[in-house]
Parts: structure tokens; sequence; C-alpha cells
């Protein structure tokens, strides 16, 4: 038995390595008949096509932005009605030469409402104003300018704080108002939002020669 399969085993395996040999040649180059066909079956990863079902993929667990448009942005919120046990809309208004200072401070009265767990609607600057300082000459009706002073104005827009935390809250802001800041609190109302932007003489001109 040994000896029949030891026959049979040998042209068994130079067969196979003949067809090895007949084979390498066609893998490695392309066929003369249909060059594109060849060259795409060696050069093309299978994997690519095949369909991966969305395996991996991760941005469907977040929540698409919506992106809003340039009119929406500077649109008035909608105020926040007052109750019996909390106020509506109120403004923290922080106002003072030193810029420096001013940032500190009103850097200082937002981390405090975060940690008193007080909303902070927005956050935000005002124009800066300048006034000329004039003075009259000893002899003489001249007016000459003496200084030119900057005053810097921020705001904190708190929304629907207690009425039992008010007085704790303006007690420590008041306790640690730096000098030279001035300190306001008020109900936000529409004229407020309006002084957040300047004012254009002229093109508010323009507008009246257009509408008559």
């Amino acid at each position: 038995m040994n000896s029949l399969f030891r026959k049979f085993q040998v042209p068994l395996i130079r067969q196979v390595f003949a067809l090895n040999q007949a084979l390498t040649p066609c893998r490695a180059t392309p066929s003369i008949q249909n060059p594109v066909w060849a060259t795409a079956s060696v050069n093309e990863r299978q994997h690519r096509d095949m369909p991966t079902h969305k395996i991996g993929s991760w941005r469907f667990l977040f929540r698409k932005r919506v992106h809003r448009k340039k009119k929406d942005r500077y649109k008035m919120r909608p105020l926040c009605p007052a109750s019996d046990t909390a106020y509506g809309t109120l403004n923290v208004m922080v106002s003072g030469h030193d810029m420096t200072v001013v940032e500190h401070y009103t850097e200082y009265i937002h981390n405090l409402c975060n940690r008193l767990s007080i909303r902070v609607s927005l956050c935000y600057a005002l124009p800066t104003k300048t006034t000329e300082v004039m003075l009259m000459q000893e002899q003489g009706t001249k007016m000459y300018v003496d200084a030119i002073l900057k005053t810097h104005e921020r705001v904190v827009q708190l929304r629907k704080l207690d009425t039992t935390l008010c007085p704790v809250f303006m007690e420590v802001i008041l306790k640690n108002q730096p000098e030279g800041v001035q300190l306001s609190v008020k109900e936000h109302t529409e004229a407020h939002y309006k002084a957040r932007f300047k004012a254009r003489p002229e093109l508010e001109e323009l507008m009246v020669k257009i509408n008559q």
C-alpha cells in the first residue's frame, strides 16, 4: 500500500508544481488582450467595496449644531418675568476708567455667580465713552483740553435671581468693590439692549431720506 501511495503522490506533486509555475506569470503580468481589466484586478482593494453597515461611526452620538443666521444673533431675547420668589432679568453694570480693573471685577462677579448657582445669561461690553476735561486760562477766555478720560463699562446679565440670595450676593459684591469702580444693578429694558450698539447718524440720515 505504501509503495502504491508513493507512486501516486509523486506525479500529483509534480502536477501541482507545474500549475503554480504556469499561473505565476498570469498573476504578475496583465494579459495582452485586456490590459485594463488585468491591472484593475491586481491593484484594486476589494475590502473598500464591501459594506460596513456604519460600523465605527461616531458622529450620530453628537447633536447637530444649528447655525444661527446673522439677523437672529442681534435680536433681543424675551425678558424673564419676575415672580414672588425671584427677580426677572437684571443687569449688573460695572464701569470705571481703568479697563484692567473693570475686567477683573467683572470676572470676579461672573465666577461668584457660578459658585452661587446664579444663572448668567449674558456678559458683554458697552461702547467706550470718552470725555474731554477742558480748562480755561487764567488770563483769557480760551479753553484748552487738559485730559481725555475713557470710561469702560461691562454688563453681567442675570436671570431669575432668588430674593433670599440677592442680599447675600449684593453684600459680597459691595465688600469686594475696588476703588474707582462704579457698580449699579438695574432691571433690563429695551433701552439697555439698544445701548450695546454704536449710533450711526449718517446711516440714519440716509434712511430718513429714503423713507421720504
